[in-house]
């Protein structure tokens, strides 16, 4: 069997579905995500290739939680995994306890594309319309809209377009929208890779400041090993393909990239990721 794959029109689509039971939450000292054993693949000329092989963790209610390993060593595909946009061949991915995953709000995603906005809708209506399309009425949708830009920063930029925006912009204007549908977690797929070094370093202060003072729950990908210190509570570093978990790292309260305990565990990670000690040196720090 190989896993199912769906187009980028359905992941599109799929993101502002309703789904059965989108509103369930973890009781007390039940993780909010489990991924157990999982193994993902897929078809490449008539043979199945693996992608990961053998990944476990667990999300708790309010975590956030990186996916971190060298490119192409299925970090992406495990979060669309967990989003429902691709079946895995074994193991199980559970949410609150619910196995059988289909997209939908439950597990709103931001994607790195800066296109992933509706161009012909005003910045309002890009989340205004998946809340109406989830039930909302038109009241209700356009008050979470604007409760939203106002926490991200965004009121002055409501009536815009797409088009009028900076990338930076759209991808807070993506974060907003994922967070205005109340999720149970937000999976967010290297929404930063695209942006300036500055950009991406105003953004990464803004998310933690969101998280901070929404407690949502967040699972993170990114290949910068600064990033995933820096958001993260726990660090799930994959090896290259087909991956495992290699270690899962605490690095909660670590923000202050100056501290001794950030550079130790800038420096841990950075062997992890590393075959041998004289690849030290070319494994990034970004």
């Amino acid at each position: 069997m190989t896993s199912t794959q769906r187009t980028t029109r359905d992941v599109a689509e799929a993101a502002v579905d309703p789904v059965q039971g989108s509103n369930q939450v973890a009781h007390a000292g039940e993780p909010l995500l489990t991924v157990e054993h999982v193994q993902i693949g897929y078809p490449v000329k008539g043979k199945t290739h693996v992608a990961v092989h053998d990944v476990s963790f667990e999300v708790s209610a309010g975590e956030t939680i990186i996916l971190l390993g060298p490119s192409g060593c299925g970090k992406s595909t495990l979060l669309k995994a967990v989003a429902g946009f691709i079946e895995p061949l074994g193991g199980d991915i559970r949410v609150v306890g619910r196995q059988t995953l289909t997209p939908g709000p439950d597990r709103a995603v931001v994607f790195q594309e800066f296109d992933q906005l509706f161009p012909w809708r005003t910045v309002t209506d890009n989340l205004a319309y998946p809340l109406r399309v989830n039930g909302k009425d038109k009241a209700e949708a356009n008050r979470l809209a604007v409760q939203y830009l106002e926490l991200m920063g965004l009121t002055a930029a409501a009536d815009r377009y797409p088009h009028q925006l900076s990338g930076g912009m759209k991808q807070r204007v993506a974060i907003a929208r994922a967070m205005a549908l109340e999720p149970l977690m937000l999976l967010m797929d290297e929404p930063f890779g695209s942006l300036d070094a500055q950009t991406r370093a105003r953004l990464q202060r803004e998310l933690n400041d969101v998280a901070e003072r929404t407690k949502v729950t967040i699972l993170f990908v990114t290949h910068s090993i600064q990033e995933a210190i820096y958001l993260g509570h726990r660090v799930v570093v994959l090896d290259k393909a087909p991956s495992t978990v290699l270690e899962i790292v605490d690095v909660s309260g670590l923000a202050d990239p100056a501290h001794p305990d950030f550079t130790d565990a800038l420096q841990h990670l950075r062997s992890l990721l590393a075959d041998d000690a004289s690849e030290l040196q070319n494994v990034a720090f970004e």
